[in-house]
């Protein structure tokens, strides 16, 4: 049974892979000032929950972009599970290939996403992550990842268009009954997330033609749900598909 962490800077996820399929998932706030204690703690009552102890896991493995919890996990995973986590990061086995100017600099959730994608789709593919910044991760045949493009997530775009406005309300993030607000509001959700979905679209289109041959693009990620539809683009959506990233790379360092 393997436990997989993704730590981002605003929700950890975990997920629980046994017997061939994912059983159990949460999706929980990511608290920097939390000890390992307190983590200990949260992590034990959803386990709880499932009729699952930290004792039930033979393996686990994690991904963080937050570097201050890498740590911070690690310890608690150490002393609650008796057993050191595989933290991915450089030097750890992806069966990917690395093609950017600097391999060590790209995001361990970038790593796991470029390789859940490429492990599903097996062609040249872009992987998008809608979280608290919009990722876009660029795979090509036989198992290269080319590069990254990185821009604002859609709340992160809504948090900072509220706080360095005087008279914009915080507002619900769904699409607006027309491009063409009449109401404060519906203004700000039509340039917030049509604007959003142009950007992606656009993206994708320009991404696609640099790799050249057909290229097909999945998305993840806390938002892809609601996104997705609106973006037209995707073959697949997996809000799960980083974990996948994570088991992927374990099996492929056994302990």
């Amino acid at each position: 049974m393997l436990l997989a962490i993704d730590i981002g800077n605003t929700n950890i996820v975990l997920g629980v892979y046994a017997d061939g399929q994912w059983s159990h998932h949460w999706r929980v706030r990511t608290v920097r000032e939390k000890m390992a204690d307190e983590y200990d703690v949260l992590f034990r009552a959803l386990f709880h929950e499932a009729g699952l102890s930290p004792g039930d896991f033979q393996r686990v493995a994690l991904c963080c972009v937050v570097p201050p919890l890498t740590g911070i996990i690690s310890e608690m995973v150490t002393h609650s599970m008796k057993q050191r986590p595989l933290i991915i990061g450089p030097g750890v086995r992806s069966g990917l290939r690395i093609r950017t100017d600097n391999p060590a600099e790209v995001g361990a959730d970038l790593v796991a996403n470029a390789v859940a994608a490429y492990d599903r789709l097996r062609t040249n593919c872009i992987v998008v992550d809608f979280g608290t910044a919009t990722t876009f991760t660029a795979v090509a045949v036989p198992g290269d990842l080319l590069g990254v493009a990185i821009a604002p997530g859609l709340e992160t775009s809504a948090g900072a268009l509220t706080e360095r406005t005087s008279q914009l309300p915080r507002i619900h993030l769904q699409p607006p009954p027309a491009a063409i607000g009449r109401n404060t509001i519906h203004s700000m959700q039509a340039g917030l997330v049509f604007g959003h979905v142009g950007l992606v679209k656009e993206l994708i289109d320009r991404m696609s033609a640099e790799m050249g041959d057909k290229v097909q693009a999945i998305a993840t990620g806390g938002l892809s749900g609601a996104l997705a539809p609106l973006i037209g683009r995707f073959v697949a959506v997996d809000p799960w598909l980083t974990l996948d990233g994570v088991r992927l790379i374990a099996e492929r360092n056994p302990a």
